[in-house]
């Protein structure tokens, strides 16, 4: 009915009824406006590729994951463009003589978005609930650093005796175990990220929701629609709100390529962050100018139940590594720019060198897998092989089973899943074999080799190593690069080789496709970050439509 004949026929109701409906009338017209308001299309739209497994940067351990909520949170420092550690919520920070000992100044306008001041006891409430077992954060070693940390965790010393120490309302002391030469680093990693502590004690796990959250990064949570999108709106409370180019920011959730690869194609999206595109296309791509690759610190590995036989035996395992062909894998597969991965640390790192291992040798594997009790591949049990959505990911999975087929004569179940159940199935070592990847968060070994320690939650493969252990141990309380990095080389022999825990594939080329005609703040760089908060409009003008269309 138009809007005049219902004008009309209100006007000819009795006053008793015309009250009722002219409520309900301006009930359905404010929700017509809240409709629209909220499908006004973004200033930005990111395809980033799965739906993310919390907003909580305590929880999250997937780099999609962290980057979205660094755009949400941050801790004493950050990560800008360049990949580079700079002051985040502190202003500066001292350092001791024999670099223990860390006093950071926060900045009088460090606010939550709601405009109350965040303070160095905010600081020491966030990091203690990375602490707290009841957390559940697989990122809490990564605290470990701190004196007294470790222990604390473990129930032998009170929080009261660990290193961290609020000197007044804005100044807070920081004392390690040893120096640690990348420690600002950590302090921008989304674990260290500084959380409302009174929400969360007041409304639980219930406090990442749009209608309650409270954020202190550069932008705010205007709406979280599950599998669908995530509105990120610039955060008026935030210190550095005027270098802060865009308004709201729509983040999508897509991982089928095609459907991704058709968003940006059609113009409903911007961006495509990583390889959210048909592989059938690389070819075309990489010619073209919205099509950008860069290697950085990242590795695709795959890693071993050491807890269920038949990979509790380091034999198997070093059969099944020895299969890979990580040459094909990346000139037949992947295709965008990877690099065959022979070492778990991948190359960028300044001055450390990896020791080349896993070396494709089939004949080797079978003389191994017979040594383990199973010549030809004879009476080996069925055991699966996990892995994400996507179809890069999917080719991987089907190349691999169809190599050890033929080379080791045995059958290995594919098991898909979706991100988070992918994620939950790695958590608790519901795999025989895992598609797994690891970006560095810092230009350090460590980074990456620090993972498989015994402390470790990101470890997930139910390998426990004292040796490797004492090594990594020792490289952390050493200053001098030369004698850390022949500890971490002695570390990653062991790790990828010796005991086979890991098989690597392929050292990750970043991937973003966009207009650099009309996009600006995205730079290469070697820890692969790109924050949102630095993209900025260049102008109106894209990528020509009919070459998109045509693949050109």
């Amino acid at each position: 009915m138009p809007k005049a004949s219902i004008l009309s026929s209100i006007f000819h109701l009795p006053s008793s009824k015309k009250k009722s409906l002219r409520l309900i009338l301006f009930l359905f017209f404010l929700v017509l406006a809240s409709c629209s308001q909220q499908s006004k299309r973004a200033d930005l739209v990111v395809i980033t590729g799965a739906e993310p497994e919390s907003l909580d940067p305590v929880i999250v351990t997937g780099q999609v994951d962290q980057n979205i909520v660094s755009e949400l949170f941050e801790g004493l420092t950050r990560f800008n463009k360049a990949g580079l550690s700079e002051p985040g919520i502190a202003a500066s920070w001292d350092v001791s003589a024999d670099h223990r000992v860390y006093t950071f100044h926060l900045r009088l306008d460090a606010h939550w978005s709601n405009g109350e001041p965040i303070t160095a006891h905010d600081v020491m409430a966030s990091w203690k609930r990375v602490l707290m077992p009841a957390t559940g954060s697989v990122n809490s070693y990564q605290l470990f650093v701190i004196e007294g940390a470790e222990e604390f965790v473990a129930g032998k010393i009170d929080f009261s005796k660990v290193g961290l120490e609020a000197l007044d309302e804005r100044t807070l002391k920081v004392t390690l175990h040893h120096p640690i030469p990348y420690f600002i680093d950590l302090c921008a990693l989304p674990v260290f990220s500084i959380v409302p502590i009174k929400l969360i004690d007041q409304v639980g796990d219930d406090w990442i929701k749009p209608q309650h959250i409270l954020t202190n990064g550069p932008y705010r949570l205007g709406d979280w629609r599950i599998n669908d999108k995530i509105r990120l709106e610039r955060n008026p409370c935030y210190w550095d709100r005027e270098h802060v180019a865009l308004q709201t920011i729509d983040l999508l959730p897509i991982s089928q390529a095609n459907v991704a690869y058709n968003f940006y194609a059609s113009g409903e999206a911007d961006i495509i962050f990583g390889k959210a595109f048909p592989p059938a296309l690389i070819d075309e791509l990489k010619k073209r100018d919205d099509f950008h690759s860069a290697c950085f610190l990242g590795t695709e590995f795959l890693r071993f139940n050491c807890m269920k036989s038949p990979f509790n035996d380091p034999h198997v395992r070093q059969a099944f590594s020895l299969c890979v062909d990580q040459q094909f894998l990346t000139k037949k597969i992947a295709r965008a720019g990877e690099i065959p991965a022979y070492s778990f640390v991948p190359p960028g790192v300044p001055n450390y060198h990896s020791p080349r291992m896993t070396q494709y040798d089939p004949v080797k594997a079978r003389q191994l897998l017979a040594k383990a009790g199973y010549p030809g591949g004879k009476n080996f049990p069925l055991v699966n092989y996990l892995y994400n959505e996507g179809q890069l990911t999917e080719g991987i999975a089907v190349e691999l089973q169809s190599i050890w087929k033929k080379e080791l004569g045995v059958s290995v179940l594919l098991a898909r899943q979706e991100w988070k159940v992918y994620l939950a199935s790695l958590n608790q070592l519901d795999y025989s074999i895992g598609r797994s990847s690891w970006v560095g968060d810092y230009p350090d070994p460590n980074t990456f080799l620090d993972i498989f320690t015994s402390v470790s939650g990101n470890n997930r493969t139910g390998w426990r190593s004292e040796s490797y252990d004492y090594l990594i141990g020792q490289a952390g309380t050493i200053f001098n690069p030369e004698e850390r990095f022949h500890l971490f080389q002695q570390a990653e022999q062991l790790l990828v080789q010796d005991q086979a825990v890991i098989v690597p594939l392929f050292y990750y080329a970043g991937v973003q496709i966009y207009d650099p005609r009309k996009w600006g703040g995205i730079e290469e760089n070697v820890l692969d970050k790109h924050p949102l908060w630095q993209v900025y409009r260049t102008c109106q003008r894209s990528v020509d439509s009919s070459k998109i269309e045509d693949g050109r």
